[in-house]
C-alpha cells in the first residue's frame, strides 16, 4: 500500500490550534446525503480557524473525472465493473496530481467521496466486492471517513428534486447503497445523521475532525 505519510512534518499557520501531522479525511455516503455541502461547511470553518487545507471530489474536475460524469449522464451505462474502474482510473490520476503531493507537503485534504465510494455503488450494482476493495488497497487510505447518513427518505426527496440526475440516482439502486453504507465498518469511520440543522451538523463534525488536525 502506498505511504506517503512516512515523514510527518509541523505545519505553520496562524491558528489558535496546535496542528502537527496532515490528516487525509474523507466524507462519505449516498446521493442526497448532504456530503458536498458538508464538504464545503467543513472547508469554510478550516479557513476561518486559519488552518491550510485542500477541498477536493471524486469525480474530479480532471480530464478523466469530466469524461466520467458525461459517462453518468448518458444512457445506458457501461457495465458496472467498467464503470468503476473509471472512477479507479480518475481515482489514480487524482492521488498522483493532488492527493500524494499534498500528504507529502503536510497539507490537510478534505475530499468528496474517494475509495469507498466505488466499493459500496460497485457492490450495489452486483461488482465483487473483494475485486473492487483489492483494485482500491493500493491508493493512499484516510485517516478518517465521516459517512453522512440521513434517514433514506430525506436522501431520496434530496436527490429526486434535483433538475439533473445521473444514471445512479433512482430510488431502487440508491436502496442498496444506502444499506451498504448503513452497514459499512472500518478504523477511524464515523456516522453523522445530516438531516437536522446544516450549522447544528456542521458543527458536529468539526468537534470529530478537530483531534485529527491536532495529532
Amino acid at each position: 500500500m502506498m505511504n506517503v505519510l512516512q515523514k510527518p512534518m509541523e505545519i505553520q499557520c496562524k491558528s489558535h490550534y496546535t496542528i502537527a501531522m496532515c490528516a487525509f479525511i474523507v466524507l462519505e455516503g449516498p446521493d442526497g446525503s448532504g456530503t458536498t455541502k458538508h464538504t464545503s461547511l467543513l472547508c469554510e470553518r478550516l479557513q476561518q480557524e486559519h488552518i491550510q487545507c485542500i477541498q477536493t471530489v471524486e469525480p474530479t474536475t480532471g480530464y478523466l473525472g469530466k469524461i466520467l460524469r458525461e459517462v453518468l449522464h448518458h444512457k445506458p451505462l457501461p457495465s458496472p465493473a467498467a464503470l468503476q474502474l473509471l472512477f479507479c482510473s480518475d481515482r489514480a490520476q487524482h492521488v498522483a496530481e493532488c492527493i500524494a503531493p499534498a500528504l507529502q507537503n503536510s497539507t490537510h485534504i478534505i475530499c468528496e467521496r474517494y475509495s469507498l465510494s466505488t466499493i459500496l455503488y460497485g457492490t450495489a450494482a452486483g461488482v465483487d466486492r473483494s475485486w473492487l476493495t483489492a483494485i482500491n488497497a493500493a491508493f493512499p487510505q484516510p485517516d478518517l471517513t465521516i459517512i453522512t447518513l440521513p434517514p433514506f427518505a430525506v436522501c431520496c426527496e434530496r436527490f429526486m428534486s434535483r433538475s439533473q440526475r445521473d444514471g445512479l440516482e433512482n430510488v431502487d439502486f440508491q436502496e442498496k447503497v444506502y444499506a451498504l453504507y448503513a452497514n459499512a465498518q472500518g478504523e477511524n469511520t464515523v456516522f453523522v445523521d445530516t438531516s437536522g440543522d446544516p450549522q447544528d451538523v456542521a458543527e458536529q463534525i468539526w468537534q470529530i475532525v478537530l483531534p485529527y488536525l491536532q495529532q
